[in-house]
């Protein structure tokens, strides 16, 4: 439960409207104060006995400043914008932020209408007062700060650490990435020494990082295992169980042996001599339980001060009470298996944090351009601006995104869109960050900083995702949450109501109470679905498909109805010249005039016309006029030439049976059709479609086998709509589409169909239906940023097989998921049934528990490979 500001207490992630008005008020007046406050040199933060950690009112602060919270190195601020409706008003932000000198990036999240900006200015008054230009009045909503937390293994240390800061006031929330062990806070400028102090107190190597830096997406590895300290405690774990089988099945034959001994009677009598062997047991036991457990029992600790009960509370409490009741080697084992299945599992997760490091290796650091004075030097990528020249050599990966300007070669572009076959780049093609250049050298112009890159945008989104919790994931923690202390009231049932009500022994009933303790540990459980939900995140990666959130990944498996557009997501949306016919004169020149023509024009039509008269020279036009909705005309060899549509011609009058003889069966085709027009009727008849993409047709029976149904949306003709969907074999196709129409659609699929809808596009008119879907697929290589940002999945290289690729892989990894929570409850529940019939010793639980943590990880990681 969360303290809200309206006086009552919330759900974590529960909305109060009047707890939101107040936490907005409060933050925007502080904002206002400590801005003014700040600007006149007059901010005075109170005294703090830690000046290592002093923040000032206004987020500025001492060494943490050196470390990356200060505005100088990047700070950033997040504002609640209400007006921010749609991808249609992000976009417009971004256009205004975009220009403005000092930022450096901007992230949205439409659903909260939360807008982070990340910036070097010394005030935030620009922005405030370019997004009141552009009528988006933003309300402040905290500073971001970015921790990583070298000791956050696991949900366990996750959940001491949500536990810790999710009632501090100033802190409006947190966001965990547990694979990456990188926390975001989103707090009140003043409150940042705080939220240090309380991560300090949890002792879990809390770092305060630059978000500009490389270290504030991954954190370093905690301190090395210590594998020989652990085997040196394994020893003595196995001494104390040696000696303790001696003593009890030999017992008769050590007295023997120290009756034998009449110089032992010297110093001690044979009751002491006995006593002291009988101690070896506890001596050996408490050495190895201080060699591995001081570090569980510190987290017991914290845990326990923090109102929490985790693993390592419960194994504290379980070792320590095997100690008091005489149980030395078996508490002493259980402490040195359960730290060595930490430290197995340690290093299993870490394949898992592999993900992001493999992307951040694939760009280099440095990049070789053009400077002004005309030399080529190298420079940090993150120095390199917007329309600078870059040269690549063969064998150099690619640093940022590009248009190739001169040069040819071949470029593996694989780590970013999946594609298995290197592509060919040439002037005029577009080059990836990541990607390798494998032969040829060739020079491009910068389109993207790095930190807008095509990888970044990758990273960024991986990282969201990894950060996100799946709702099976969510139900994991809320189960665990509530499971252990029930674990632990059952065990003090047991220790306390044995004996009373069921008269077993106090000793027996501890014992198995201790039992249920360790077994009761919830690891495997809860971190079986991350590791899961990763794998198949990086799995996706891998083939190019880029999945923003678990969520996504888990409801894929769910559809059961796509749709999709059509032009430039199952046609290439490049109309190319088809069919030529010359109906009076020369047809070279009557495909001179026409190319003439079409290239003074921009439509997508005239450009066909222009490409497939290839290097024809053109003629010169004079008088030229764009005819709306019909086509262009232009006086060329001093007549006047017409170029346009069967409504044009139509309308000059020159439409003839034999004409639309021709015009029909090709529209019926769904080719667009215009017809060259002179003084004397009309001369040539031009037909112009777009290709269906090589891949649409298998994409779209590979849906079927999946038992995905398809409807096609398109804004064109019936007639053109028909005929790709029977080319291609959609199930159904609805034409003459606006973009409320496709949502009005999507809408209409998402009532009446069983199962999650999706919905694939590329342009901006697309955008509403993809926030609609309940998946929105983007094609991400010719696709619109709006499209990109809005969709939740996006598809690197524009394929429409990597949808059905994602549907099994969220199939393949929901079934992982299932089998993992089945066998970790599986087994708890066969060792609580041994517990109960007292046949289940401490021991056999933590080797229990450790391998089924071991398998589900192993089983989790299985993922990577589909």
């Amino acid at each position: 439960m969360v303290l809200c500001p309206c006086g009552a207490r919330h759900p974590e992630g529960f909305a109060c409207e009047a707890g939101e008005r107040i936490r907005r008020q409060r933050a925007a007046e502080h904002a206002h104060h400590h801005k003014h406050e700040h600007e006149t040199g007059h901010c005075h933060a109170p005294a703090d006995p830690h000046p290592h950690e002093h923040s000032c009112c206004c987020g500025h602060s001492g060494t943490l400043q050196a470390a990356g919270s200060g505005t100088g190195s990047g700070q950033t601020v997040v504002y609640r914008i209400d007006a921010m409706d749609c991808p249609t008003e992000e976009a417009l932000i971004r256009k205004k932020l975009e220009r403005l000198p000092g930022v450096v990036s901007l992230e949205f999240r439409l659903v909260q209408r939360l807008l982070s900006v990340r910036h070097t200015l010394d005030s935030t008054a620009d922005i405030e007062a370019a997004l009141q230009a552009i009528d988006m009045p933003p309300a402040f909503a905290g500073v971001e700060a970015v921790f990583v937390i070298s000791g956050m293994d696991c949900p366990v240390e996750e959940g001491l650490v949500r536990s810790r800061l999710a009632d501090m006031d100033g802190v409006y929330g947190l966001d965990f990435n547990l694979m990456q062990r990188r926390l975001v806070v989103r707090h009140e400028p003043a409150q940042l020494a705080n939220i240090v102090r309380a991560l300090e107190s949890l002792n879990m190597g809390a770092l305060l990082v630059d978000q500009t830096k490389p270290e504030a997406r991954t954190a370093p590895e905690s301190s090395r295992t210590p594998w020989r300290r652990l085997a040196v405690a394994g020893v003595f774990a196995a001494l104390a169980e040696a000696i303790e089988f001696v003593l009890q099945w030999q017992a008769p034959a050590l007295e023997a042996a120290l009756d034998r001994l009449p110089s032992l009677g010297a110093a001690l009598d044979r009751v002491s001599a006995l006593s002291l062997v009988h101690a070896l047991p506890l001596l050996a036991a408490l050495i190895a339980i201080g060699l591995s457990g001081l570090g569980t029992y510190r987290k017991g600790w914290i845990a326990v001060t923090n109102g929490n009960l985790n693993i390592n509370a419960l194994m504290s409490v379980a070792v320590t009470g095997a100690l008091c009741i005489g149980q030395y080697p078996e508490a002493a084992m259980v402490m040195v298996l359960f730290n060595l299945s930490e430290a197995i599992e340690a290093l299993s997760l870490a394949r898992a944090r592999q993900a992001i490091g493999k992307l951040l290796a694939l760009a280099p650091e440095r990049a070789t351009v053009l400077d002004a004075s005309g030399n080529w030097t190298e420079v940090d990528i993150q120095q390199v601006a917007v329309g600078t020249r870059v040269r690549v050599r063969p064998g150099e990966k690619v640093g940022l995104d590009g248009v190739v300007a001169s040069g040819m070669s071949t470029v593996n572009q694989a780590p970013i869109t999946g594609e298995s076959m290197p592509v060919e780049k040439r002037s005029g093609d577009p080059v990836f960050a990541g990607s390798i250049n494998e032969s040829g050298s060739f020079e491009f112009t910068v389109s993207a900083p790095a930190t807008d890159s095509t990888l970044a945008r990758i990273i960024r989104a991986v990282e969201e995702a990894q950060a996100s919790r799946a709702p099976m994931q969510r139900f994991v923690d809320v189960f665990a949450r509530y499971y252990t202390p029930a674990v632990f009231l059952l065990a003090i049932f047991i220790a306390t109501a044995g004996p009373l009500a069921f008269a077993m022994p106090w000793k027996n009933a501890v014992y198995t109470a201790l039992v249920v303790l360790v077994i009761g540990c919830p690891c495997a459980l809860v971190i079986s679905i991350p590791v899961s939900i990763v794998s198949g995140l990086a799995a996706a990666t891998r083939h190019g498909i880029l999945i923003k959130g678990g969520m996504f990944l888990e409801s894929g498996r769910k559809l059961g109805w796509l749709a999709l557009d059509k032009t430039g997501t199952i046609t290439r949306g490049r109309p190319v010249q088809t069919d030529f016919f010359c109906m009076s004169g020369d047809a070279d020149r009557a495909w001179r005039l026409a190319a003439s023509l079409a290239s003074r024009s921009d439509h997508p039509v005239s450009k066909a016309l222009v490409e497939a008269a290839g290097d024809a020279p053109l003629l010169p036009v004079e008088d030229f006029a764009a005819l709306p909705g019909q086509g262009v005309a232009g006086r060329m060899d001093g007549q006047l030439w017409h170029l346009g549509n069967h409504r044009m011609v139509e309308a000059l009058g020159r439409c003839s049976e034999a004409l639309e003889a021709r015009i029909f069966p090709l529209e019926e085709a769904g080719k667009t059709v215009v017809v060259l027009v002179g003084e004397q009727g009309a001369v040539a008849l031009f037909a112009v479609a777009d290709t269906v993409r090589a891949s649409s047709r298998e994409a779209i029976g590979e849906l079927r086998q999946l038992g995905i149904k398809t409807l096609m949306l398109t804004g064109d003709n019936a007639h053109t709509a028909a005929a790709i969907a029977k080319e291609v074999g959609v199930d159904e196709f609805k034409a003459d589409m606006l973009p409320e129409d496709k949502l009005e659609a999507v809408a209409g699929l998402a009532q009446q169909a069983k199962g999650r809808v999706g919905m694939v596009g590329d342009g901006i008119n697309d955008a509403p239906a993809l926030a609609r879907a309940d998946i929105g697929f983007a094609m991400a290589a010719g696709g619109t940023d709006v499209a990109i940002e809005t969709a939740d999945v996006a598809l690197m290289d524009d394929d429409l097989r990597k949808i059905p690729r994602f549907i099994r892989l969220s199939r393949a990894t929901c079934a992982i998921l299932m089998q993992n929570i089945v066998l970790a409850l599986g087994v708890k529940a066969l060792f609580f049934a041994l517990a109960f019939a007292g046949m289940a010793t401490m021991w056999m639980a933590v080797f229990a528990d450790v391998g089924t943590a071991l398998l589900v990880v192993a089983n989790g990681l299985r993922a990577m490979r589909l």
